[in-house]
């Protein structure tokens, strides 16, 4: 259905040279061009230049850090400006604000104007789960339109514990003491939502304060009932193997930590000889091997490529959630041995701003590797957003009918 408001089902990249990342986002049978037709400047960066993951996963901090280097503009059109705000809230995880942006300006609108907003609060209700709003507004809309409406697909409608919706918190380069500032907002986002993603993909360097703090906070999350999952545990342990020395009685916590990192990356063998050297050394029994109960996430592109299934290509569903989002991760493996991908969205419920960023930059790596990625049956507001990120520049979009 939402396809039918467009040329066409796929919606191709081709944004005039020169237009802004949040031009037109979106333009449904009631929107006029512009009378100027004036070309709009070009925005101040390129987003492939912009680090979406500064901020650590914090979706409201990466959009201050980014706000000064992007421009969008509402390319002269009210419906285009306001489509553009509902899907950053959404996005941001504001859906009240933004099905009363939605609201607010349907309320403006004469009957049969304005059909893909009201798309996009049915699809915000259905993503969100409000059946009563969504069998409001259903009447409404039939009497706007004069045809039948979009019907409640239950699927679509949050689960309680979802497992693409686990937040995650990614560090930094250095695992130091100043993970302490850093423990108390991980320990409440995980205790809120029940799980947690630790992506610790990008470190570098760590002491053994840091390990020690690192440890001591998966330690009391998983005491309190919190389901923990870890990414990058392969790089970590080559980088504490590097600073650890058998006979060297000092950094404890970075030898148990090690450890640690191999248990979830299952590499038995290792553990076993670096448990005989920590015992050597500290001249007591090392901890004892407990399988990572499929906590760890992939660490190579091979890993992550031989879990998607290559017969039947590859789907981003759930929440799709900051830098190092499986997803998004999943994909970049996959399109490493295709030229042509179709990515099946219709369980897609949720983008982030980040992760929007972060799968920008991939699309657009891939664009320039001469491969075409096309993004099928995506929800209005997720489609409203990746549009607001000029994804539609680097992939073909194709709406959920």
């Amino acid at each position: 259905m939402l396809s039918s408001l467009f040329s066409g089902d796929m919606l191709p990249c081709g944004r005039p040279r020169g237009a802004s990342v949040g031009e037109s986002v979106l333009v449904g049978p009631s929107q006029k061009k512009s009378s100027t037709g004036a070309a709009s400047k070009g925005p101040r960066s390129e987003l492939s230049t912009l680090d979406f993951g500064a901020a650590g996963g914090d979706v409201a901090r990466a959009l201050a850090a980014c706000a000064d280097k992007m421009e969008v503009h509402e390319g002269g059109d009210t419906l285009s400006a306001v489509s553009e705000e509902a899907a950053v809230l959404y996005a941001n995880g504001q859906n009240d604000a933004a099905a009363a942006v939605l609201l607010g300006f349907i309320d403006t609108l004469d009957a049969g104007q304005g059909e893909f907003m009201w798309l996009m609060l049915l699809d915000l209700y259905k993503l969100t789960g409000q059946r009563a709003a969504f069998d409001e507004q259903v009447i409404a809309y039939a009497r706007s339109f004069e045809k039948s409406p979009p019907p409640w697909d239950g699927q679509e409608a949050p689960s309680a514990q979802a497992k693409s919706s686990t937040p995650t918190v990614a560090m930094g380069a250095a695992l130091t003491e100043q993970l302490a500032k850093q423990s108390d907002r991980v320990r409440d986002t995980a205790r809120k939502s029940g799980a947690i993603r630790i992506d610790l993909s990008r470190l570098r360097s760590a002491d053994e304060t840091g390990c020690q703090l690192l440890r001591e906070m998966i330690a009391d999350l998983k005491r309190g009932g919190v389901t923990v999952r870890l990414a990058g545990c392969g790089a970590v342990a080559n980088m504490l193997g590097g600073q650890v020395m058998a006979g060297r009685r000092e950094n404890r916590n970075m030898w148990l930590l090690l450890l640690d990192m191999l248990q979830h990356t299952e590499e038995m063998d290792r553990f076993e000889e670096v448990a005989v050297d920590y015992a050597v050394t500290f001249e007591e029994s090392p901890p004892s091997w407990e399988p990572p109960d499929m906590e760890a996430l992939g660490e190579t592109t091979a890993e992550l490529e031989s879990a998607v299934r290559m017969d039947q290509g590859i789907a981003l569903e759930g929440d799709v959630l900051g830098v190092s989002a499986d997803g998004i991760r999943q994909l970049a493996a996959f399109a490493a041995n295709h030229s042509s991908i179709e990515v099946d969205c219709a369980r897609l419920r949720r983008m982030d701003f980040v992760a929007a960023g972060s799968l920008f930059n991939v699309l657009a790596t891939l664009q320039a590797q001469g491969k075409l990625v096309a993004l099928k049956q995506l929800n209005a507001m997720v489609a409203a957003l990746l549009r607001v990120m000029g994804i539609d520049q680097v992939a073909q979009l194709q709406l959920r009918r």
